[in-house]
């Protein structure tokens, strides 16, 4: 830190030379990403509510009365009738709660110190995470041929260790959805924890129910599902950080608890301590705004964008991995390393992804991603094939 004061002007132009080189998603060209950019009306609620700490609710009444009323409004998206939960940083934060409380709950309940988590091998890498920092075991569950949770492997993984099972919907590399009904029903069977990783999908699958798609059944309808991550920062169009994790039971935010002596309240369950109210209020601004038939001429808008860049890559002769089940095309080159082209896509400034698993170029269709930006990459993928 220098010793005399800057003049403002010089700082905004030093700041707006470093945002010059940051990919801005106007440009339609980050196409690997799940975040968009945020609805101007919940930017201007953020800024409203910048200085509220939700890690002191007692200060912020009002503030805390919205993150309840946010909570009930997703809960109720996700058929449950009384929701518990937390507007948090992110799907990380989010699934390291869910795991947390499942780790807790069976420690106090079952007696079980050695715990073991089971996921898919398709999981996001905040369940790695969680495994390390709560001292559990991984044991990954195999996929079957459609890229899926193996139902058959999560029921032979199962043992008197297991204080949590973890099921997908909207994978992160092909946004599948994981035959969460079925493994609803192995998880009640074995009385253990179920966990379902809606972070992506959780904002789209119930407005695609609402226009008529068929789409598995994956939320709180099920009753073994304990807890749900949903992020309102992706297909919810709030502002990051804004992400939620939503509990069956207000017991799995008791098992985290821990005292909080000089706060306004006695405890505290959230990872974090200080929380930003504004991701709250800008959820809550944005849920209403919409409402659900905004939301639903939105997810169709981006299933459209899907079927068109899915059809125009196979009218080229490009091979795609699977029929997207929500907003995401994966696909390969029949003869081109999906590493190589994505190095040509991006020296053509298209920002795409690598999927693991299978290996293939992974393109994310958001709120930012117009039909136009969509012909002029297939003309680009026309011209390298």
């Amino acid at each position: 830190m220098q010793d005399e004061p800057i003049d403002k002007e010089d700082i905004l132009k030093e700041l707006n030379d470093f945002h010059k080189l940051d990919y801005k998603y106007s440009e339609g060209r980050i196409l690997g990403s799940m975040c968009t950019e945020a609805h101007p009306f919940a930017k201007e609620v953020y800024c409203k509510f910048l200085d509220t700490n939700l890690g002191d609710p007692g200060l912020f009444k009002g503030t805390k009365h919205i993150e309840n009323e946010v909570i009930k409004s997703i809960g109720n998206l996700l058929s449950l009738e009384r929701a518990y939960g937390n507007i948090v940083t992110g799907g990380t934060e989010a699934n390291l709660m869910a795991i947390r409380a499942a780790r807790n709950h069976a420690r106090k309940y079952k007696g079980i110190k050695n715990g073991e988590i089971i996921i898919p091998s398709s999981a996001h890498f905040s369940f790695k995470k969680a495994a390390d920092m709560l001292n559990l075991k991984i044991v990954e569950a195999k996929l079957d041929e459609h890229y899926k949770i193996d139902v058959e492997s999560v029921r032979r993984a199962i043992s008197e260790n297991t204080v949590a099972i973890v099921a997908i919907a909207g994978t992160t590399e092909l946004g599948l959805i994981d035959p969460i009904e079925e493994i609803s029903k192995i998880a009640q069977e074995h009385n253990i924890y179920f966990h379902v990783d809606a972070a992506f999908g959780g904002f789209s699958i119930p407005f695609l129910k609402n226009l008529g798609y068929e789409v598995p059944v994956f939320d709180f309808s099920l009753d073994g599902v304990c807890s749900i991550t949903v992020d309102p920062h992706k297909m919810g169009l709030a502002p990051i950080p804004a992400g939620g994790i939503i509990f069956r039971k207000e017991e799995y935010l008791q098992v985290m608890a821990v005292d909080s002596p000089y706060l306004t309240v006695k405890t505290q369950s959230t990872i974090v301590g200080t929380r930003l109210g504004a991701s709250s209020a800008a959820t809550y601004a944005i849920m209403k705004y919409f409402g659900k038939n905004g939301y639903s001429k939105l997810v169709k808008s981006l299933m459209d964008n899907t079927y068109f860049l899915k059809e125009g890559l196979e009218n080229i002769g490009y091979d795609v991995v699977c029929e997207p089940e929500l907003n995401i095309v994966a696909f390969n080159h029949p003869e081109i390393e999906a590493y190589e082209l994505s190095k040509k896509l991006d020296e053509l400034g298209w920002k795409v992804s690598v999927a693991k698993c299978p290996i293939a170029i992974r393109i994310v269709l958001m709120n930012h991603i117009k039909k136009r930006h969509l012909e002029e990459l297939l003309e680009d993928l026309e011209k390298i094939y």
